[in-house]
């Protein structure tokens, strides 16, 4: 049990900066390590890899509490990347302690705990809660913009007008041409919405000039599209939240564009055309690199110095351009992060993904760099490409899995999904702490937490309507580490399978879940108002049968969350004392009122019910 008490993690408590967080080449930062008060630990050696070169340090223990030995030592920050682990001695034997745990075997670097120089979470992100919108199905705030029925017709399919509240699909190119009105008017209008639900940032999925619906086939990174309102509208949009304190985010695509694009258009017709070298083409067979195979797609080419220059080194490329005045808006989502600059044997994706960080940084320092990732995208969150990444592996998918069986589809296989899941209590939590080990804790505090999103099925559907889960993923969504983002409609209970998950908003009261959208209301304004939920540690205090439970901790401030997925648990001691949480400690459960109080090392709950709870420490 003694082993369970050892815990660093790079929050505040643990990594001593001098000053606001932020850390650069030449602090002096204090690192310390929590044991129990009783663990046989002898000492405590840190080792940093100085310019490469591996070097240890001893630690002092510093304080002793009835629930808590602590061990610190100082260093000077060197390199813009510090890698560094321990070593604990106790009388029986040696483990090491990185960023996935203890270990009695050497473990590789990738684990280490990282401190990035010069790198440091955007103040309005601590408590930031965005609502994902998808503009075309949001809101109809201007009738007269609206696509009309056979206004253009793009690869042989005629535009459609569809009607409000209708059952939309995202297949076939006729669904990718049906439009229901939503447009950048209708979020103005609906912000007051917004902000009584309590989230303070706005994503918008791709609003620039195109031919679908879902505008990912871009034909200018310069005009937003007319059907939406044009540039003006979002102007009026950025001053409607300006007043609200509200910030946005806007979608971009820079890893393909639209067909109709004048860029490839030009491209394909001329091979000596200015923007030939945008993308990769075959002008004798007509044959051209896409996204995916998806010939409406093509891909850019960013071996194009010129196309670099347009889409993020120029003063006024695309990357920039939407960050200045009069647009001012707050940072980017990059569609398929993963896939960008990368064709076959050419790999520009960290190169190019540099140049863009630069380019935003250089523009608004606060900016967040987000991008699209169903993957592992560690390799991209080393401080010198996105600030976080859309957390589908690391947060989204384990918890899917761990609430109900998951689906896969093989390509070229057969048309039946294979079956994941669920995966027991144990195994989600090793994902989760293998995810979150890769990278920095400056990349795990900005990663950006959903429970679906446009590409995914509906969370209320993939759970099958349990509302015990649901409240548990909730739960989770707003106190685990990083930002959270609630998709448009879930907060209502909307349903919808990943062929129907962009149906029109419902904006009839009668027609909510409205107990469901308190519940939101009451997780948001508890992730905002808890200094432990916006820059607080993390660490695991069970994880046995169906329940789980971690700690979130500050300086001042700290909660316990308990999420249980099987049926009520009668009773369980929970082990309070590996988080250093003393006996006579008072806790309150925010959700009922109830109050107990730390005895004998663990929290003593009287029932365990399914879903989830969450525990405040009391003053």
């Amino acid at each position: 049990m003694y082993e369970a008490s050892i815990h660093h993690d790079g929050s505040e408590l643990y990594v001593l900066t001098p000053g606001d967080g932020a850390i650069f080449i030449g602090d002096r930062v204090t690192l310390r390590v929590r044991t129990g008060p009783d663990a046989p630990v002898e000492r405590v050696l840190l080792r940093t890899a100085p310019d490469g070169e591996g070097e240890f340090r001893t630690l002092q223990a510093v304080e002793t509490t009835p629930a808590a030995r602590w061990w610190s030592v100082d260093i000077t920050i060197l390199n813009r990347v510090t890698h560094y682990r321990f070593l604990i001695i106790t009388a029986d034997g040696m483990r090491w302690l990185n960023a996935s745990g203890l270990h009695r075997h050497n473990p590789t670097d990738a684990e280490d705990f990282k401190l990035v120089a010069g790198w440091d979470i955007p103040e309005w992100l601590e408590s930031a809660v965005f609502y994902q919108i998808f503009p075309d199905r949001f809101c109809d705030g201007d009738p007269a913009n609206n696509v009309r029925d056979g206004e253009y017709e793009y690869r042989g399919v005629r535009s459609r007008a569809g009607k409000w509240g209708e059952v939309a699909r995202t297949v076939k190119m006729e669904d990718q041409l049906t439009y229901y009105g939503g447009d950048l008017a209708g979020i103005a209008q609906k912000l007051d919405y917004i902000e009584d639900l309590g989230a303070s940032a706005l994503y918008l999925n791709p609003i620039f000039s195109a031919y679908s619906n879902h505008r990912y086939d871009v034909t200018d990174y310069f005009q937003v599209d007319p059907h939406l309102g044009g540039n003006q509208a979002l102007v009026h949009l950025r001053e409607a939240t300006f007043r609200r304190g509200m910030r946005l985010i806007l979608d971009i695509v820079p890893n393909h564009c639209g067909v109709a694009h004048p860029w490839f258009q030009a491209a394909l017709n001329n091979p000596e055309a200015e923007t030939a070298d945008f993308f990769t083409i075959n002008h004798e067979t007509g044959e051209y690199e896409s996204w995916l195979g998806v010939p409406t797609l093509p891909k850019l080419n960013y071996r194009s110095r010129r196309l670099r220059e347009v889409m993020y080194q120029g003063e006024n490329a695309a990357f920039r351009y939407w960050l200045k005045p009069p647009y001012s808006i707050d940072g980017w989502r990059i569609d398929v992060a993963n896939m960008l600059a990368r064709q076959g044997e050419v790999d520009l994706n960290l190169e190019v993904g540099s140049g863009i960080r630069q380019a935003v940084k250089g523009t608004r320092p606060d900016a967040y760099l987000l991008g699209e990732n169903f993957f592992d995208a560690s390799s991209q969150l080393q401080g010198d490409f996105l600030d976080g990444a859309m957390n589908y592996s690391g947060f989204t998918i384990p918890l899917w899995r761990w609430l109900s069986p998951d689906r896969v589809w093989a390509k070229g296989g057969s048309r039946e999904p294979v079956t994941v899941g669920p995966i027991s209590t144990k195994e989600f939590v090793r994902t989760l702490d293998a995810f979150r080990a890769t990278i920095p804790w400056q990349a795990a505090r900005m990663q950006f937490n959903l429970l679906g999103s446009h590409d995914t099925a509906r969370i209320w559907t993939r759970l099958g309507g349990n509302r015990d889960h649901l409240r548990l993923a909730i739960g989770l969504l707003f106190t685990y580490p990083g930002v959270p983002s609630v998709y448009y409609g879930d907060e209502i209970g909307m349903q919808g399978d990943e062929h129907h998950n962009r149906d029109t908003m419902v904006w009839d009261p009668a027609r909510w879940d409205s107990s469901l959208r308190e519940f939101y209301r009451r997780m948001i304004a508890l992730r905002k108002s808890a200094p432990a939920l916006c820059r607080g540690g993390f660490q695991w205090l069970l994880a046995e049968g169906d329940v789980a439970a971690y700690l979130r901790e500050s300086r001042e401030d700290a909660l316990i969350v308990v999420a249980s997925r099987g049926a009520e648990v009668s009773s369980l001691q929970l082990p309070a004392a590996v988080g250093g949480i003393a006996d006579g400690t008072r806790w309150v459960d925010v959700l009922t009122g109830e109050e107990v109080t730390v005895q004998a090392g663990g929290l003593p709950l009287k029932r365990v019910p399914a879903g989830v709870m969450i525990w405040r420490r009391q003053q």
